[in-house]
């Protein structure tokens, strides 16, 4: 018995060991030998998964799958268009697809060629994001063996329609800035719809999407995050800081409440306190009392309540009468402005002016001026005889 239990016990260790160790081609590594953290846990460059071929599973699948999902109306033009392609796609690993338009609904299935169990899967993720208004040129990079999808509801995390609109919108930018950036770094395919956004790409780019959307609904500007992701990008460069944290080069964003309390439109004030009850406020009765009427008959009551009524009756018909009247008070005319033609106002008259004028048109003869006058030669003997004079 007790060479039994030890035999069990060396076989157990050996499981044990061949489950923490590392197999290659040539050698087998243990933990407990002297390696380097970096060559356990980094991925080597340019490593790949072998393709799942028809060789790892000859017989086939024993049971048919198949997955359905509905389409919106404004998808049905396109699926009609694209549907060969689709077909054709799903047909290089023997998945069968059917549109049915009178249901609105896409469905694919597995058939007897069907030799890898996950393209069922692959192609229940094509007709989603083909009914989510993904491009087919898109949408087919799911049937590659490094890519996922992930389809992230957003309609119900925000309350208010307007809220969740400017959030959405948000998310976009302005002429989709901020979805291209978040695509760029983090190597996917983002498309906004309705209330789902469908993202496309590698796994590590979908947990940053899917970060980065949940983010922005709850109110966390997604400019943030798009700057943490492009200080990871550049830090992963750097091979020594590949082992080291992170958190001292990453930015904190704290979240400020700038908003003012909104002040209520009827400000209440409290009154000072006074330990004495409010005076009670005086009864029907009271008035009765202290007026007199308490003690008179109920005829004279009557009385004066109709007297009090036929006044008020009164007035509200003069000021009825007076408002029926008002359609038939003319309107005031405005005067009528006579127009007078004014001479312009001018400078004063310079009358000296004037009387020169006169008198050099009485001094000049009739008769219309030469054009070329000739002035006229004094002949030498006046001259002489003014000189002598």
């Amino acid at each position: 018995m007790k060479r039994g239990r030890g035999r069990s016990r060396k076989r157990i260790q050996t499981k044990v060991l061949q489950r923490y160790c590392l197999v290659s081609e040539t050698n087998v590594l243990f933990l407990n030998s002297p390696l380097d953290e970096s060559q356990l846990f980094a991925v080597p460059d340019g490593w790949k998964e072998p393709a799942f071929t028809k060789d790892d599973n000859p017989k086939g699948l024993l049971e048919e799958s198949s997955f359905a999902t509905l389409f919106p109306k404004y998808r049905e033009a396109y699926l009609k268009e694209c549907w060969p392609l689709v077909q054709k796609a799903l047909g290089d690993s023997h998945i069968k697809a059917t549109l049915d338009l009178i249901e609105g609904s896409i469905t694919v299935c597995t058939t007897k060629k069907t030799f890898d169990p996950y393209a069922v899967v692959r192609a229940r993720d094509l007709i989603k994001l083909l009914a989510r208004s993904v491009p087919f040129e898109q949408a087919v990079r799911i049937l590659e063996d490094d890519m996922a999808c992930d389809i992230i509801k957003i309609g119900t995390l925000v309350r208010t329609r307007e809220r969740f609109v400017k959030r959405r919108q948000r998310l976009i930018g302005p002429k989709g800035s901020t979805l291209k950036a978040l695509e760029l770094l983090t190597n996917c395919y983002v498309m906004v719809q309705g209330n789902t956004v469908s993202a496309l790409g590698p796994f590590n780019g979908l947990k940053e999407v899917r970060k980065v959307v949940l983010d922005t609904m709850k109110n966390i500007h997604p400019i943030y995050n798009i700057k943490t992701l492009m200080i990871k990008r550049e830090l992963s460069k750097d091979p020594e800081l590949r082992l080291q944290s992170w958190e001292r080069f990453l930015p904190n964003f704290r979240h400020k409440n700038l908003t003012k309390r909104k002040e209520p439109k009827k400000k209440t004030t409290k009154k000072e306190y006074t330990p004495f009850p409010p005076q009670q406020p005086e009864s029907q009765i009271d008035k009765e009392l202290a007026t007199g009427e308490f003690f008179l008959r109920e005829s004279v009551k009557k009385r004066k309540k109709m007297e009090e009524i036929k006044v008020k009756q009164a007035e509200v018909l003069s000021k009825r009468q007076e408002e029926r009247n008002r359609a038939f008070i003319p309107p005031k005319e405005k005067p009528v402005m006579k127009k007078t033609n004014k001479a312009p106002s001018e400078a004063k008259i310079n009358i000296e002016a004037i009387k020169a004028k006169v008198r050099k048109a009485k001094t000049k003869k009739l008769g219309a001026p030469s054009v070329n006058p000739v002035p006229q030669t004094k002949p030498a003997y006046d001259k002489k005889k003014k000189n002598k004079g």
